[in-house]
């Protein structure tokens, strides 16, 4: 089975639809880090190793937020966009929901990556002035033919909380100024959505 028994799915997009809800107006602090705790608990829910936040910037995807048991990357870490499969999946050549990357690598020329990908989830995070931020992806090592486009909702849902979390953030640090859709690499300390 692929949900925990104690935690019924739809609990999770209730969660989720709350937090949707409660972002819409404002930016609270234990708002903020009920984001983290809902990325958090989606990867666990879904059985991913690794759930993460990229940033598109001057022509690589940098890693914003990072939550896993020894993820191989961490905030601040980065690669060339055109070599991420963010890029592919932005630019619709790569499904969002991909229950084992090693049965479509080839087929639709993914590019070569040193992590072992087997399950993926990927969707764009879309300011509210249409940009694109970057993504929202969790993956396993493993395949998962168990996934479903609920849970592919549910990670666009927290994509829309990132967007709004983002937009808060720049906000509050910039007042009077345009959000521009671009953060410097900080720590993990400092880049927790929170």
């Amino acid at each position: 089975m692929l949900h925990d028994s104690a935690f019924d799915p739809d609990e999770l997009s209730v969660m989720i639809s709350e937090l949707l809800v409660a972002t819409a107006d404002g930016c609270d602090p234990s708002i903020d880090n009920s984001v983290t705790e809902v990325l958090r608990t989606l990867r666990e829910r879904l059985k991913m190793d690794v759930v993460f936040v990229s940033e598109f910037i001057d022509g690589r995807r940098v890693f914003r937020f990072v939550d896993g048991d020894n993820p191989p990357m961490g905030p601040g870490d980065g690669n060339p966009l055109e070599e991420s499969w963010c890029k592919q999946v932005v630019d619709g050549r790569m499904p969002q929901l991909v229950h084992d990357a090693s049965a479509i690598a080839k087929d639709i020329g993914l590019p070569h990556t040193d992590i072992a990908v087997g399950a993926h989830l990927s969707t764009p995070i879309v300011l509210p002035d249409g940009r694109v931020y970057g993504t929202l992806c969790c993956y396993s090592a493993a395949a998962n033919p168990a996934l479903r486009k609920r849970d592919l909702d549910n990670l666009r849902n927290c994509a829309v909380l990132v967007a709004r979390k983002l937009t808060a953030a720049w906000k509050a640090n910039l007042p009077g100024a345009a959000v521009d859709g671009s953060l410097e690499p900080i720590s993990a300390e400092r880049w927790k959505l929170k």
